[in-house]
């Protein structure tokens, strides 16, 4: 298997906009020969501390966005010949209402499966 995790940090007053969009391009993701899953999350948490965290406290839920929303895309293919097939189209489908909704380009990790 292929992955790509992506995070994304989109403009705060873009979030209905970025949202809709991600659920248009898992969509059309899902609709194309090679792709396992796709999964869009938004950051809505956030630790206190790493000491809360071994204490097993709950995260706190963040109350506001300031300056962006964090956005992370997991996208499962069958290869990595399936990832160069999708990218072209999907780029010129959707790569201009993207940008308009970023506040820097996304930062994409590509990779195979360890464990």
């Amino acid at each position: 298997m292929f992955y790509e995790v992506c995070l994304y940090e989109a403009r705060v007053d873009r979030q209905d906009e970025i949202e809709a969009l991600m659920k248009e391009v898992a969509e059309f993701y899902r609709s194309q020969p090679g792709v396992i899953d796709v999964r869009y999350i938004k950051r809505t948490h956030r630790q206190d501390s790493f000491q809360a965290v071994k204490e097993g406290e709950l995260p706190i839920r963040l109350t506001r966005y300031v300056g962006k929303v964090t956005y992370v895309l997991f996208w499962t293919l069958e290869s990595a010949q399936a990832h160069a097939a999708l990218c072209k189209p999907a780029l010129e489908k959707f790569y201009k209402r993207w940008n308009r909704c970023l506040t820097t380009m996304p930062k994409i990790i590509l990779g195979e499966e360890v464990a």
